[in-house]
């Protein structure tokens, strides 16, 4: 983990493709070939999309509301940056990174690096500030579309930019939307899905369109399908309304159209494993709340699993013992987290009956059971042992 921010430098040269060959767009199977980048392009349009709530246990730790922090994140063209900042919108941190070119057969891999790009912001957050953010946001490029498959949230073609033309679908958009509406334009999100419906052969019942923003955020939350009416302005969506339109809902197509929230809206947790990952773990959160400043000082915590952190001015990582360390500024917190804790006992016990059973524990007393609580067989700490046997 990082405990201050990596300022990457941009590059000079934005990196998206030259305009479609006339009468096809540019845009439709993964394998299709990159055009090569111009050098001087129109400044894109960025709408800000939805929130992403982060369970705030540590509010019972001590951390007053005063102290919440938001994250904010902007996806451009050729790269990415973050924002922290506290109600009063003074930044705490931040930083950006450019995108990574990666390659997926001959072309430029869009999702990868963004996706590569968006965990690179969050490991930039410093790590004794996460534990304090309360809500995500982030916006994305007007129009940069992805058709997905719905089951998995997995790409089904290469990302459609949002300065790519579909010319071969405007002809049809044209007939079924008002005159001038917002997508009839060859750069629209309608056009680009259309395209896309007309000329790909694949299995159409399990897909999904969604927007740059609602794609990324789908990778903290989990849910899939939901945008808001910003992003969802250039496929149709009325905003005055509130709703899809008759004349799109009744399209084939309209399947593929994403749930549409007003932007803002919280959408739910940050999922467990990304809490994990990015250090907005609760033992983390519980040590920062107990206002242990000094070296030799360790806080344990007893969540879903057993952790303990102890603040040291060494680093020690030994893989046996399933002991690590997280960087907090100058110093490092060293400890581990083991499968045993309350996520063993809510499996075999009712709150209720833990409850009863805890009035008689004495905690000053040891226990003369030799019982080892694991959900299922291998322990983490302390000691790594993938065969451990739970007792």
């Amino acid at each position: 983990m990082l405990s201050s921010i990596t300022h990457s430098s941009t590059l000079s040269i934005l990196l998206y493709p030259l305009s479609p060959k006339p009468g096809c767009c540019s845009s439709r199977k993964l394998n299709v070939r990159t055009h090569p980048w111009e050098k001087s392009v129109e400044k894109s349009v960025k709408l800000r999309t939805m929130v992403v709530g982060c369970k705030i246990d540590n509010q019972e730790m001590g951390f007053q509301a005063s102290e919440r922090l938001y994250l904010g994140m902007d996806f451009g063209t050729s790269g990415a940056r973050y924002a922290l900042i506290d109600k009063q919108g003074t930044i705490h941190a931040e930083g950006k990174r450019e995108y990574p070119n990666y390659m997926k057969e001959d072309s430029l891999d869009w999702a990868l690096s963004w996706k590569t790009t968006l965990f690179s912001l969050l490991e930039d957050v410093p790590v004794h500030l996460r534990p304090l953010v309360s809500s995500i946001s982030l916006d994305g490029t007007s129009a940069t579309t992805l058709i997905i498959d719905s089951k998995t949230g997995e790409p089904l073609a290469r990302p459609y930019l949002y300065n790519e033309s579909c010319p071969d679908a405007l002809p049809l958009v044209k007939s079924i939307a008002p005159i001038n509406h917002t997508v009839c334009s060859g750069s629209s999100t309608l056009c680009k899905l259309v395209s896309w419906w007309n000329n790909d052969d694949s299995d159409k019942k399990s897909t999904m369109l969604l927007h740059q923003a609602d794609w990324l955020l789908w990778l903290l939350h989990g849910q899939l399908g939901v945008s808001d009416y910003n992003n969802a302005l250039k496929v149709g969506y009325d905003p005055e309304a509130d709703s899809y339109p008759d004349w799109l809902l009744s399209q084939p197509y309209a399947q593929l159209l994403p749930t549409v929230k007003a932007p803002g809206t919280s959408i739910g947790h940050l999922k467990g494993d990304i809490r994990t990952q990015f250090g907005t773990t609760d033992s983390i959160a519980a040590f920062l709340a107990a206002r242990a400043t000094k070296p030799g000082k360790a806080v344990t915590s007893l969540g879903s699993t057993l952790a303990i952190k102890l603040l040291s001015t060494t680093r020690i990582e030994d893989a046996r013992y399933g002991v690590y360390s997280h960087r907090l500024d100058n110093k490092w917190l060293v400890g581990g987290a083991s499968n045993t804790g309350g996520a063993v006992l809510k499996e075999n016990f009712s709150d209720e009956q833990l409850e009863k059973l805890s009035e008689h524990i004495n905690p000053m007393e040891a226990s003369p059971l030799d019982y080892y609580p694991l959900k299922s067989v291998g322990e983490r700490f302390p000691v790594a042992n993938l065969k451990m046997e739970p007792r």
